[in-house]
């Protein structure tokens, strides 16, 4: 026997699925004309922007409007530039220059960048308070440790995008910042009063609420006194008596995606996931990235069954999809986009760059970029100084095989620029750059977090707070190397 019509259109209105590809295959057109509420775009769809525009019109055949998000936060997470990296700063780095007018100007551009491709909903920006130096996931997407300051910026950012008529999507709700784990792999503990949220992971979220934010994104992160043992996504304390009774949000709950290790373990699948979740308030739930028909229909299964046991109530998820539905007609409204800034993103990550000690008279250096991984959410983006240089030599080496000695004899009489992400936490960085700069001249570019870590005896310690192609062009013009 099979679903009830009316309950699986219900069920699919909750839902935001994924595809692969450069061109959506016709399942992800044909549920959408059956009621699923929308996609997620990954760099995987994304080659071209006459292709992305092509997509998004087909996405609108199968429902004029379909919500179209994507993870477009510039600095380390880009979709639009997965092949270049963005042309702009992420939030460290905007945070770092603490101009808000400038992070509002950058948010526009992205916005209009994304509404003259027909995407509707950015899943930004990260309005976490980065308090954890190790933290593994957040680190540049942040604006900072400095709840005041994160507060600013990320009411900016919200107020740039949506100026483009792109919804806001602020994320990740309660708050990401203290995690030394990364909820992609694992469910992170946060294990402090509500009253320490309040006073340093939430001013942020009532910052973009009182700016108008359309949609919050959840966390998959455990709060004891708020959470037990589950996630935040499955919290009916932190999504309804937290973020909607306390700090009056009325837009649209976005899950974090389902598929992360944080929620589907906790679960036990996708699909208990979504219910869990819905139960618990949220509204729209972001299956994940590797989705198929199969899937999806998999977890409109699931809560439709839960729909029929009487294990979730039918009036929550018509609320849930009622606010999906709100979140796509605002976003489908009339507006022609603004344009964009020529080098607005370059300038703005020159002007965030910070020098300590002395970069001057390079003369040719020796640059040794130091592999570093990649997290889920930047995915495998090119980064570094390569493509900024002039006459510079660049080597690629790891950081815990390389032998001092021979980069001391490739360099010769030239200065060493040693390029590192999250240097400090490389097996081996440290080492490396010390027993270099003991008898070498060396000057270390971080474009990672800079934490308190600082190498003993280097000529100069350049942060540039953030990986971005820009970044990357900022780093090389201070030091003096760009071509």
């Amino acid at each position: 026997m099979g679903l009830d019509p009316g309950l699986r259109r219900l069920a699919l209105g909750t839902l935001l699925a994924a595809y692969q590809g450069p061109v959506p295959p016709d399942w992800a057109v044909d549920l959408l004309a059956e009621g699923l509420a929308g996609h997620t775009l990954f760099g995987t769809n994304i080659h071209d922007p006459a292709q992305v525009a092509a997509g998004t019109a087909a996405l609108r055949a199968g429902r004029p409007d379909v919500i179209i998000a994507i993870d477009e936060e510039g600095g380390d997470v880009t979709r639009l530039a997965h092949a270049t990296g963005s042309p702009y700063p992420g939030n460290a780095a905007l945070g770092a220059v603490d101009d808000v007018v400038l992070t509002r100007q950058v948010y526009a551009a992205i916005g209009a960048e994304l509404a003259a491709l027909g995407i509707t909903v950015d899943l930004a920006p990260t309005v976490d308070v980065n308090t954890a130096d190790e933290n593994p996931v957040i680190g540049t997407r942040s604006f900072g440790a400095d709840p005041a300051r994160v507060a600013a910026h990320s009411a900016a950012a919200v107020a740039g995008l949506q100026s483009a008529g792109v919804a806001a999507c602020a994320k990740h709700f309660p708050g990401h910042g203290a995690t030394v784990a990364d909820s992609h792999h694992e469910l992170p503990t946060v294990d402090v009063p509500p009253a320490l949220l309040r006073q340093r992971d939430l001013p942020p979220f009532a910052a973009v609420v009182d700016a108008g934010v359309r949609a919050v994104m959840t966390a998959h992160i455990r709060v004891p006194a708020l959470t037990g043992d589950g996630p935040a996504t499955f919290s009916r304390a932190v999504l309804v008596d937290l973020l909607r009774r306390e700090y009056g949000f009325t837009g649209t709950v976005i899950t974090d995606a389902l598929e992360m290790k944080g929620a589907a373990l906790a679960a036990g699948g996708v699909g208990p996931a979504a219910v869990r979740a819905l139960a618990a308030g949220a509204d729209l739930l972001c299956i994940g990235a590797k989705v198929d028909a199969d899937l999806v229909e998999r977890v409109a299964t699931e809560i439709v069954e839960a729909l029929t046991a009487g294990r979730l109530d039918r009036g929550r998820v018509e609320e849930a999809a009622g606010r999906a539905t709100d979140l796509a007609t605002w976003t489908s409204a009339p507006g022609m986009p603004k344009p964009g800034v020529d080098g607005l993103g370059y300038a703005a990550a020159l002007r965030a760059v910070r020098v300590e000690g002395d970069v001057a008279e390079l003369a040719k250096p020796l640059v040794v970029q130091l592999h570093a991984d990649s997290t889920i959410a930047e995915g495998r983006v090119p980064w570094g100084l390569g493509p900024h240089l002039a006459d510079a030599e660049e080597v690629r080496a790891v950081a815990g095989e390389t032998d001092p000695e021979a980069l001391r004899r490739l360099a010769g009489d030239r200065p060493i620029v040693l390029v590192g992400r999250h240097l400090h936490r490389l097996p081996g960085g440290p080492e490396l750059v010390d027993a270099l700069a003991a008898t070498h001249p060396v000057i270390v570019v971080e474009m990672g977090w800079p934490g308190r870590w600082r190498p003993t005896g280097a000529r100069a310690f350049v942060s540039t707070y953030g990986a971005s192609h820009a970044n990357g062009r900022a780093a090389a013009q201070v030091l003096g190397i760009a071509g």
